[in-house]
């Protein structure tokens, strides 16, 4: 699990004459903690209360500055707060009404009897759906806790955090109303089952921390039948953004994608994804490598999806490990674990080398590592730049799909929206340390949004044109 920056407020009532607020601060310090604020509660003649809000990247270093002010004679702490566990105090998001009620007439024509003429135009034709009720703008998260950011299987009430803080980036980003649902862990067919039921009300299923391979199938499946948009944010955003940041930094390095060698290490589902969506945009080359070494279409694999993967990559048919099949490639993607790329195996790569190192949270091989060998490096953390988030993506992928009411999210959609995250870039702005946007450019959801709609219309998904 990420060791991620934690913030605690520390209710201290002082007694001035014993205790001064520079030995508070030294104890902070000392253990390596930054104080950030300081208010103060309550002011008298002998006593101060004080919270003071204090950042620290540690539970232990965050148990010993507790335990060390304890100590001080003359402080008693009043009370703990943890600042991020205060922002999901209760949730951290609600249902608000669009209508007010204020008589018996408002509230007969937003429930019974008049609700009822309503039921039965959308039960004559269910498109009106779209029309008069949630279905044109809400999307369903959901997720059954295998597969939770950095902490693998949780229980599907731990995972709703998670998901509670997607369905705010929906909103704050692309207007798009989502709900997450989390369910008990189940077998594919269940979980379809599931999804399938819920589905009348939502005009799009994100399907979200679902582990692998049983991701695949279901996925697959709710895209055959279902008529609405179901997208893996996990797979096909990453892929989305990684593509985007790679057709950026090409232009650095001034390759074409279809004469690179491609080396894509880490074969679950977002390597999958990554590959296809290369593939998608015009690569020929791309070797995929796991524990086993290089997948090759000579062998045959147990893991599902391992063959057909191999069938269509590695056309020379090169084996060995990491170590040997990435010499003389262009590019390394890894979405596979911490530390497993040396600086050896980045020297030994064609000239101008592009790695993009997104294991979360410890990446393959750190920038600072890398930094005299790449010529471009991307990684999955925020605390460096060219950062591959999927929150540049699902936003406006969903914002297009919904506005034109598509059928699916198709690779041409895909493709079109890894573009225009590319394109919020001009030629004169990229440059090594920035080939992604940030994802509070403004520019990015409409961007993505256009291209979206403008592929679905073009491959025949989108049921209307919102443009016209």
């Amino acid at each position: 699990m990420s060791r991620a920056m934690m913030s605690i407020i520390l209710r201290l009532e002082m007694e001035k004459e014993n205790v001064s607020f520079g030995e508070i601060a030294t104890i902070v310090s000392n253990v390596g903690g930054d104080i950030v604020a300081i208010d103060v509660i309550k002011e008298g003649k002998h006593k101060t209360t004080r919270d003071i809000s204090i950042n620290v990247n540690d539970e232990t270093k965050q148990e010993r500055i507790i335990q060390s002010i304890k100590q001080l004679p003359g402080v008693v702490i009043k009370h703990i707060s943890d600042r991020t566990f205060l922002v999901h105090l209760g949730g951290k998001i609600h249902v608000s009404s669009k209508v007010e009620i204020d008589n018996r007439e408002e509230m007969s024509r937003v429930y019974t009897p008049e609700v009822a003429r309503v039921c039965e135009a959308i039960d004559e034709d269910p498109n009106l759906a779209y029309q008069f009720t949630i279905k044109r703008n809400t999307v369903a998260v959901i997720s059954d806790g295998t597969a939770v950011l950095g902490l693998g299987t949780i229980r599907p009430e731990a995972a709703m955090p998670v998901m509670e803080g997607k369905a705010m980036l929906f909103k704050q980003f692309a207007n798009v109303d989502a709900f997450p649902i989390c369910i008990n862990p189940c077998n594919p067919e269940e979980t379809i089952r599931i999804v399938k039921a819920l589905s009348p009300t939502f005009g799009g299923i994100n399907l979200e921390d679902i582990g692998s391979p049983q991701c695949f199938e279901i996925e697959e499946r709710l895209k055959q039948e279902l008529d609405i948009p179901v997208f893996h944010d996990d797979q096909h955003g990453t892929a989305i953004v990684a593509l985007a940041g790679l057709l950026n930094a090409l232009h650095i390095v001034n390759k074409d994608i279809a004469s690179c060698k491609i080396i894509v290490c880490g074969i679950g589902a977002a390597g999958m994804a990554i590959t296809n969506m290369l593939l998608t945009a015009g690569a020929t080359n791309i070797i995929g490598v796991d524990m086993e070494g290089a997948l090759t279409r000579d062998k045959f694999y147990d893991r599902p999806g391992w063959n057909d993967f191999a069938d269509k990559t590695n056309p020379r048919k090169e084996t060995g490990a990491l170590h040997d099949v990435i010499q003389d490639a262009d590019v390394f993607i890894g979405v596979s674990a911490p530390g497993i790329l040396k600086n050896g195996n980045i020297k030994s790569m064609a000239k101008d080398p592009i790695v993009f190192a997104l294991a979360n949270p410890h990446p393959e091989i750190t920038p600072d590592e890398a930094k005299p060998y790449a010529k471009v490096m991307a990684t999955g953390r925020s605390d460096y730049p060219n950062q591959v988030n999927n929150v540049l993506c699902f936003p406006g992928i969903f914002r297009g799909a919904l506005d034109c009411r598509a059928r699916e999210i198709n690779e041409e959609m895909k493709l079109a929206a890894a573009k225009a995250i590319a394109s919020t870039i001009s030629e004169d702005e990229v440059n090594e340390d920035y080939i992604i946007p940030s994802v509070f450019n403004e520019h990015v959801v409409q961007s993505i949004r256009n291209a979206v709609i403008e592929a679905a219309i073009k491959t025949g998904v989108a049921r209307r044109n919102p443009d016209q």
